[in-house]
């Protein structure tokens, strides 16, 4: 019999000195790491901003910076394409798809999902250029919902062949309800989410919607996808098309009507990330916001600190401020400013113990 053994010595490992094993601690730090995107009124980025001017609180509580910086981020960006919209809405923006594509830098990593009553991956991730392009060449062919009011009557209707009126069938009903289409928005979210959870921590994680805003009969909730993307640092964009982009859309909550799902849900989602919605209604206005949305996405500021909170998995609430800046646009000493940064976070949960 063959017996392979351990060259002499290398079994068993020497002790470590008591002294070294005496005063070995592990400590568990919490880094939170915070996106801050600062626009002046007329929507530009700010620029020339130093760690003294900006303020985090947490809980109420102020918290020391350890980490600033404005330089700019590779993306890890997930693309979300709503094809539950009219097609009058989905044709408007695939033509868009060659000025989306080139807004992309060559390191980022960009994949692409599309939604309607349920949620397709039309790519994994890869780097902008000739393979994104190819993607979006292919998803320009597609074509969405019935422009028109659902077809309840005549030859077409689902009530089959009628003589004089009178269902052939008569076990046909006599009122026809056309079956409401899912638009299952949270579910695409939270798929696009978890797959940038995994991706490198070094990449600035975006997520972007280009729909209507529409949310009805997810299997997902609203509550639960936001734990997502706040646990994984995900910044949520918006393009509103159609009846998002009627104008204040962004401005306005969640309106629910029930059975009817939520009207508008991408400013619950870019306002709670730290991200924002664009509403636009012509094609050149789309093509315009793709650069800019994925500028203001790369450039903005990075801040970070350590949480001294003890540990669990509550919700904490963020509020970032800057100094010598206010809401206020009447004078002229303190100038008006937009800030935008994630409203709070999950803690992750704890690394287990080896």
């Amino acid at each position: 019999m063959k017996v392979d053994t351990v060259p002499e010595g290398g079994a068993t490992p020497d002790a470590a000195p008591a002294n070294e094993q005496l005063y070995k601690l592990t400590v568990n730090v919490n880094q939170i790491v915070i996106p801050l995107m600062v626009k002046d009124e007329n929507g530009r980025l700010v620029p020339g901003l130093l760690p003294k001017d900006v303020l985090v609180f947490e809980d109420g509580k102020k918290q020391e910076l350890n980490y600033f910086t404005s330089d700019p981020f590779a993306l890890s960006a997930a693309v979300i394409l709503d094809l539950g919209m009219p097609d009058v809405a989905v044709q408007k923006v695939n033509k868009t798809f060659s000025a989306l594509e080139g807004a992309f830098a060559n390191f980022d990593e960009v994949e692409i999902y599309t939604y309607s009553n349920t949620v397709g991956r039309a790519s994994d991730f890869r780097g902008a250029g000739r393979q994104l392009a190819q993607v979006l060449n292919d998803l320009s062919q597609v074509t969405g919902s019935n422009n028109g009011p659902p077809v309840t009557g005549g030859p077409l209707g689902p009530e089959g062949p009628t003589i004089n009126g009178v269902p052939v069938d008569p076990q046909t009903p006599g009122v026809i309800t056309p079956t409401k289409q899912a638009h299952v928005l949270n579910d695409a979210v939270l798929a696009a989410a978890l797959d940038l959870s995994k991706r490198d921590r070094s990449r600035r994680k975006v997520i972007f919607v280009i729909s209507d805003g529409r949310e009805y009969r997810s299997n997902a909730n609203y509550k639960d996808v936001l734990k997502v993307l706040l646990s994984a640092n995900i910044l949520v964009y918006g393009i509103g098309v159609e009846g998002a982009a009627i104008p204040l859309y962004d401005k306005v909550e969640k309106i629910h009507l029930p059975k009817f799902g939520y009207s508008d849900i991408l400013p619950k989602y870019a306002n709670a990330t730290g991200g924002e919605v664009f509403n636009e209604f012509t094609r050149r206005d789309m093509e315009d916001i793709y650069s800019r949305v994925i500028g203001d996405a790369r450039n903005q500021y990075t801040l970070g600190y350590a949480s001294r909170a003890t540990p669990s998995s509550a919700y904490r609430e963020i509020e970032v401020r800057v100094a010598n800046h206010g809401p206020s646009c009447k004078t002229a000493y303190r100038p008006c400013i937009d800030v935008s940064a994630k409203a709070g976070y999950y803690p992750l949960p704890p690394a287990p113990s080896r």
